[in-house]
């Protein structure tokens, strides 16, 4: 794909400013337990044992994933009983800003991967209405196709 600022070409990951962004996105989020913590702090579970049980990891490996989600200002460890020293991981606003990430790919799951299950329904808790997660146009308010996104670098 081009290299000028205002390539026409579909996204691509040709640049080393993108490559960079999407490789330290990966290195914090991009394992499948770092996921699935995630999920499972927007689903509401914030205590270890919660998050243990639901998931049915390993604690070595629950302790390293929070470890490196709260390193990386992803959670933060909030500590709610003293005797014995307790905590809850609470999402960042770093945090919550992955959750369209998560969305996309439950969405994609979804629709490519769940092999005849009914899919998840995410609902708007104030009216109770359907909510998908999508690329829109702020300007024309219409829904994005991916092959309609061209990329400008910043200088």
């Amino acid at each position: 794909m081009g290299t000028s600022k205002d390539d026409q070409s579909p996204v691509s990951c040709s640049s080393n400013a993108e490559l960079d962004s999407i490789t330290a996105a990966l290195d914090i989020i991009g394992d499948r337990w770092s996921l699935l913590v995630l999920r499972g702090v927007f689903r509401g579970l914030h205590r270890f044992s919660e998050l243990r049980d639901d998931l049915g990891i390993a604690t070595n490996l629950l302790t390293t994933r929070l470890k490196a989600l709260v390193d990386n200002d992803i959670l933060e460890k909030v500590q709610y009983n003293e005797r014995p020293a307790r905590f809850e991981y609470h999402l960042t606003e770093s945090g919550l800003g992955l959750s369209p990430v998560l969305v996309s790919l439950m969405q994609w799951g979804d629709r490519y991967r769940n092999h005849g299950h009914e899919p998840v329904v995410l609902l708007h808790s104030t009216c109770g209405q359907i909510i998908h997660n999508i690329t829109q146009c702020p300007q024309c308010l219409i829904e994005v196709d991916p092959t309609e996104i061209k990329r400008r670098v910043h200088s």
